[in-house]
């Protein structure tokens, strides 16, 4: 039996300093012109097992095996939503079905910020309610890269878009993880991050307008970002006081998603705004007009993707189809015991039917027999998504591989325990420890399992509300979600752009920093000069 040390150096800033030189690493490699995303991810799993096996002790096989752990959570089920989420578009666009896809959605409207709008916000927001995990973007991106859209700004706008959404993302599968470890009835928390991210989904589709157009082009067409803004937001805020925080995703992009379309059929902008190259070019043709037989044929793919995936997150359906589910003990993790004294027990689950990845891969070959795809042609598209998509998954799997080391090891425990030390300024620092969580898992989930005990306890010890530093954890993890290497690993993929992975996170970093810190802000008053806004236990 191997006890987790969090504090080896007995200097917790140091011990912290430590556990963050692999995430140091990352940052340098990811920012550097010169380091595709898998070779970074790749070298951070490794310094990070050296920094583990070394400093914090642990046991080379032990961090072995928590390394095997997190990369095969990597693939299944992360990697195997991404893989099947692309592979579902490239048949759309072998089939040539994407093609009138394009025609129906420039009919609605050929503006590049209404089109930003409507598909990563309000599509994208549904799909992350629905499924989460990489599905959002891998669809979204790769819309808009379809559309028309610069291949870089399609990837980095639809990782920005998929950030208010992220904590009630997967059925609200976040917050309830938090709640279950900490005790505090996920309703509550519920209802704390209401009064914070609602803020955040007000302003989002502004930022998305204002990183296309600039302002004079979000001016132009204000009363579109005010309806899905607000729209949005309301939606979440009702949903997530009144109702839990299963709904507020679904919920809040369908009212979205209908408010913008019945707006554009009473408003337009005075002028269709496309990207100076588009501009520089030809007139842009005007798209044919489709039958509805023909819509409904070309919009298959991604209507048999919203019916199972929302059918595969029904509770009676997971009861059944969880049932077929292969275990995998790790028994040898079994000798860790972590810093509380209770020993490590995990097994690895290997979910094949109840996995949301298999729900999109049903809506995949039922689309293939609806689109008339031959054999071949269905074998070449999937080769082809496994050779674009091999290098993002080396990455997903080398990320998370090394969130188990660092999160076994006690390396994210010692980082947690430094700025639970900060006292008075504590609720400032708490979102950002979510955002560190979520940083280096992917995954608010992962993030809330991590901290949501350390926020808990570090909140009562000074005299604060657990409620609010526990909800706080997940409404500034969502800002870390667009600077992810997971995430951007799928982006990347998605959008073609295998190999730019530092140029998609130095696009993206600014905005996270940014939204994180609103977050940081907002947390302080509420600790504060709002307590009132804080539920009660």
């Amino acid at each position: 039996m191997w006890q987790q040390v969090i504090n080896p150096t007995h200097s917790v800033l140091f011990s912290a300093a430590a556990a963050l030189v692999p995430i140091l690493l990352l940052f340098v490699l990811l920012l550097s012109r010169k380091v595709a995303g898998h070779i970074a991810t790749v070298s951070t799993l490794l310094v990070g097992l050296l920094v583990a096996t070394t400093l914090f002790t642990m046991p080379p096989e032990l961090a072995a095996a928590s390394a095997l752990y997190g990369i095969l959570n990597g693939l299944f089920p992360i990697g195997w939503i991404v893989l099947n989420a692309v592979f579902l578009y490239n048949l759309s666009v072998a089939s040539g079905s994407f093609d009138i896809v394009r025609d129906s959605i420039e009919r609605v409207t050929a503006d590049r910020r209404l089109q930003a709008l409507l598909i990563a916000f309000c599509f994208g927001a549904f799909l992350e309610g629905a499924a989460g995990f990489g599905a959002p973007v891998a669809i979204t991106a790769g819309m808009l890269v379809g559309l028309g859209f610069d291949a870089l700004y399609a990837a980095g706008i639809c990782l920005i878009a998929n950030t208010a959404p992220v904590a009630f993302g997967g059925i609200g599968i976040a917050i309830i993880t938090a709640g279950h470890l900490t005790n505090i009835d996920p309703n509550i928390l519920s209802r704390m991050i209401a009064h914070q991210l609602p803020l955040m989904a007000l302003i989002i589709p502004l930022w998305l307008v204002l990183i296309i157009a600039g302002w004079r082009g979000a001016l132009a067409v204000w009363p579109a970002i005010a309806v899905t803004g607000v729209s949005y937001a309301v939606t979440m805020y009702a949903t997530a006081t009144y109702l839990g925080p299963t709904l507020p995703d679904i919920l809040s992009a369908i009212v979205s998603i209908l408010c913008l379309i019945l707006l554009l059929r009473v408003w337009r902008p005075r002028q269709v705004w496309r990207f100076p190259h588009e501009r520089d070019s030809a007139e842009h043709p005007v798209r044919d007009t489709h039958s509805w037989r023909t819509l409904l044929w070309a919009w298959t793919p991604f209507l048999l993707l919203i019916f199972f995936i929302g059918n595969w997150g029904v509770a009676a359906v997971q009861h059944v189809l969880g049932s077929v589910t292969l275990q995998l003990p790790f028994a040898i993790l079994g000798n860790i015991q972590l810093a509380n004294g209770h020993a490590l027990s995990v097994s690895y689950s290997f979910a094949w039917l109840g996995a949301a990845g298999t729900a999109i891969l049903c809506a995949a070959l039922v689309s293939a027999l609806v689109l008339g795809v031959s054999w071949s042609m269905f074998v070449r598209t999937a080769l082809h998504t496994l050779r674009e998509l091999y290098k993002p998954l080396i990455t997903i799997g080398s990320i998370v591989g090394f969130a188990y080391v660092a999160n076994y090891s006690g390396m994210s425990a010692a980082i947690g325990t430094a700025l639970a030390m900060t006292g008075f300024i504590f609720p400032f620092l708490s979102p950002l420890l979510g955002w560190f969580g979520v940083f280096i898992t992917g995954s608010d989930t992962s993030s809330n399992a991590l901290f949501s005990t350390i926020q808990q306890q570090t909140a009562t010890s000074l005299g604060v509300s657990p409620v609010l530093t526990v909800a706080a954890n997940s409404s500034g993890g969502v800002a870390a979600k667009m600077i992810s290497p997971q995430s951007i690993a799928v982006a990347t993929a998605s959008a073609k752009l295998t190999g730019q992975e530092g140029t998609l996170f130095r696009f993206t970093i600014l905005h996270s920093i940014g939204l994180v810190l609103i977050i940081c802000v907002l947390t302080y008053l509420q600790a504060y000069y709002l307590p009132w806004l804080v539920p009660s236990l």
